[in-house]
């Protein structure tokens, strides 16, 4: 029997006549079945692939065949744009059955939250991990009544929540749901191609132990998985991937004003500086331009994903906002100036255009000059080829839950005694049942001494066997009713931007700060001051210092953007797949422009002393990329380099049992390499005396080390702030848990 067949008689018929379509889909026929049967499942698609539909029709057909009532489905998103653009699809397909949504996030209003635990009580209601947190312990709502009768969760793209933090925050948050409401709820995730997905279903079950008990499936019908040794690039079916080499922003605005008018072009760059940077440059050539980044308004954002949908001819420059589910509409062009920093994200981007019959998918990426390059080091063009190289050999990332997630325990453990009033500190353990995050082997050490260390820093306090929310977590936490408490990512201090009583977005203050009166660079008159957000440009007539607003007003002079960022970061196989570019592979079925490909013999010929057909590290005593130093190349990834730095950073003095490597007794047991540099995936800056054998003895020594005895990165005692939650922990175990995180 079709899955068609297991729907209910209503959808089957809207389907048909409202829809108008002749079928299902794969992935919809084969999702009916475990999915009506309450099964949880990982459904995997790309983009535009029905994943919507492949979930909710089944869940509806449950709804109404077993007449569920209240909040029994929650529908979860990593963004609050792409809860606002389902809303519409999803309200079309419960009415259909006669059921109601509503949406649940930090932009709603608390007038329309209060109808909708009362009177306007949705079936389903769309949310994200924090605001699903903020109603488990809100005490404006009562979480066990409202969330009481909770039968399915509906996870859209797991991924971007799995592989960090934000992903053990909705594991526990949901292990406490299950634990309030009193009976298992199943779990159903969505995402396109990953490089796990077995072990994705596991995470999405609540780990190991937990998936022992539940019965899940990985449905993913025609998805090419990796390792089943076909190429993604290669047959009919295989989307248009160009490459093209310019020298600036600027001339990446000329071509794209030229290059496939009439056309909607979506174009990824690597920081919302550079959305603000090219959208200003595409205004000035009269191109229609639309902006998306996280630094947005509310109403910015609005504004753009409304005209996503109905302009035709125009660009839409995005950071990664727009790499998830988001409808756009009928997206004609995909344009990625730079490399995205995994094949995962590619696929993604790619996945948004060849929606329409008679369309394919396609990619045009732009690479520029790097910052700060030399000669023809062209980093950029080496990336973007790199990445390519391993997507073709058919690689796809692994998701992988970050380690010693310690800091997301111990916020846990506020939260519940937060959310009930009191936990019991006898038997805490049942509330968390439905998540691995508690366990041992995921937290390194048992639950139970962070819970200790709670309790006798003050962050709770005791009454017998119920503990209670603490002086310490109130002044620590209680701003804003425990707002901090409620979200597992950070960001830096921000500053409201308004013209006249109009929001535009947020800039970090150290733009402000970097801002002097009197700047000429940057000044609109004397003394003026004027910054680049929402593809405009505003003076500053006056700043808030207290309120953390900036007051403005619109200016004709371009205006400066800057947000922080980071470096390139990239894994083994992307790196490694530059490696073979260099030596001369040249990845299968991508074009390249005449540019790109002059610049692609170039830097062949600038970065061949760092490569060797023979061997897979290169030491260069004199270093290639700067004469002062020594250099080991090997083309590892960020995170084994970091591994790498560790193992050569260690010495005898540091108290670790180093080999000698058979050097004399000055040089015994001593630091082969800087603890303190930059991790890279390219190299290792390493100190003059070194030779190439003493460096792989040192590393052999360190990977044959238990893990828990390893040397770790280097951290800087201040980066314990930019780890969040990092108050509740001693400043050692914040410090550990990030040079872990720096290795994997």
């Amino acid at each position: 029997m079709s899955g068609f067949n297991f729907l209910h008689p209503i959808l089957q018929h809207h389907i048909v006549s409202t829809l108008g379509w002749p079928g299902l889909r794969p992935l919809q026929e084969e999702s009916v079945a475990p999915l009506t049967n309450g099964d949880d499942a990982l459904l995997l698609a790309p983009t535009a692939g029905g994943k919507t539909e492949a979930a909710s029709f089944p869940v509806l057909s449950r709804m109404t065949t077993e007449d569920w009532h209240g909040v029994s489905v929650l529908y979860i998103c990593p963004l609050k744009a792409l809860l606002n653009n389902l809303e519409e699809r999803l309200r079309l397909y419960g009415s259909w059955v006669g059921r109601t949504v509503g949406v649940w996030h930090g932009d709603i209003t608390s007038s329309t939250r209060r109808r909708m635990q009362t009177t306007e009580q949705p079936d389903i209601l769309l949310t994200t991990p924090e605001s699903l947190e903020s109603m488990m312990v809100s005490t404006g709502v009562d979480h066990r009544d409202f969330l009481g009768n909770v039968q399915t969760v509906i996870i859209d793209e797991v991924h971007a929540f799995a592989g960090d933090d934000r992903g053990w925050h909705l594991s526990a948050v949901l292990a406490r749901l299950e634990h309030s409401v009193g009976h298992p709820v199943q779990r159903i995730g969505m995402s396109a191609t990953v490089g796990n997905p077995d072990s994705l279903l596991e995470w999405l079950q609540g780990g190991p132990r937990a998936a022992a008990t539940r019965t899940g499936h990985v449905i993913a019908p025609g998805v090419v998985l990796p390792g089943s040794g076909v190429s993604p690039a290669a047959g009919a079916d295989a989307p248009e991937i160009r490459v093209d080499r310019l020298g600036d922003m600027s001339q990446v605005a000329t071509l794209l004003s030229k290059l496939y008018v009439g056309e909607k072009r979506l174009v990824f760059v690597d920081s919302r500086k550079n959305v603000e940077v090219l959208g200003n440059l595409l205004d000035e050539l009269d191109v229609k331009v639309f902006l998306s980044h996280s630094s947005l308004s509310a109403s910015e954002r609005a504004r753009s994903e409304a005209a996503f949908a109905e302009e035709t001819d125009c660009v839409i420059v995005a950071t990664s906002t727009l790499e998830l589910g988001i409808d756009i509409g009928n997206l004609d062009r995909v344009i990625q100036v730079g490399a995205p920093r995994t094949v995962s994200s590619f696929l993604q981007r790619l996945g948004r255009t060849g929606r329409r019959p008679g369309t394919s998918r396609n990619c045009l990426f732009i690479a520029l000059p790097s910052d700060g390059s030399r000669g023809n080091e062209d980093t950029m063009l080496l990336q973007i080829l790199g990445l390519l190289s391993a997507w073709t050999a058919g690689f796809v990332e692994p998701v992988t839950a970050p380690p010693v997630p310690l800091h997301i325990a111990a916020q846990q453990f506020l939260a519940a005694a937060l959310s009930d009033g009191a936990l019991d500190t006898d038997s805490w353990r049942d509330i968390w049942a439905g998540t691995h995050l508690m366990d041992s082997d995921i937290l390194e050490c048992d639950a139970q001494e962070i819970l200790d260390h709670l309790i006798s820093t003050g962050m709770l306090e005791t009454d017998g066997a119920l503990a209670f929310i603490g002086e310490a977590a109130e002044k620590e936490f209680g701003r804003r009713h425990f707002m901090s408490l409620l979200s597992a990512f950070t960001s830096p201090p921000l500053f409201t931007v308004l013209d006249g009583r109009t929001e535009i977005g947020m800039v970090e203050d150290r733009l402000i700060a970097s801002m002097k009166e009197g700047d000429d660079e940057f000044s609109d008159g004397p003394g003026g001051m004027v910054i680049a957000l929402a593809g405009r440009n505003w003076k500053i007539i006056h700043i808030d210092y207290n309120r953390k607003v900036v007051h403005v007003e619109p200016s004709t002079t371009a205006g400066m953007a800057r947000w922080g960022s980071s470096g390139p970061s990239f894994g083994y196989d992307v790196a490694q797949g530059m490696r073979r570019v260099v030596l001369g592979e040249d990845p299968a079925g991508v074009l390249l422009t005449e540019r790109a490909a002059h610049a692609l013999e170039e830097i062949r010929q600038w970065w061949s002393p760092t490569v060797s057909a023979t061997s897979d590290a290169v030491l260069l005593p004199t270093g290639h990329a700067n004469r002062n130093q020594a250099e080991w190349w090997n083309w590892a990834g960020t995170g084994r380099n970091h591994q790498i730095i560790a193992a050569l950073g260690a010495s005898a003095a540091r108290g670790f049992a180093v080999p000698d490597g058979g050097g004399t007794s000055e040089t015994a047991g001593s630091q082969l390499a800087p603890l303190d540099q930059a991790g890279r995936y390219d190299r290792v800056r390493v100190f003059p005396d070194g030779t190439s054998a003493r460096l792989r003895e040192r590393v052999a020594w360190y990977d044959a080390l238990p893990p828990d005895a390893r040397p770790l990165p280097y951290v800087s005692p201040k980066a314990v702030y930019g780890l969040k939650f990092n108050a509740a922990l001693p400043d050692e175990v914040a410090r550990m848990i990030l040079a872990r995180r720096m290795e994997s």
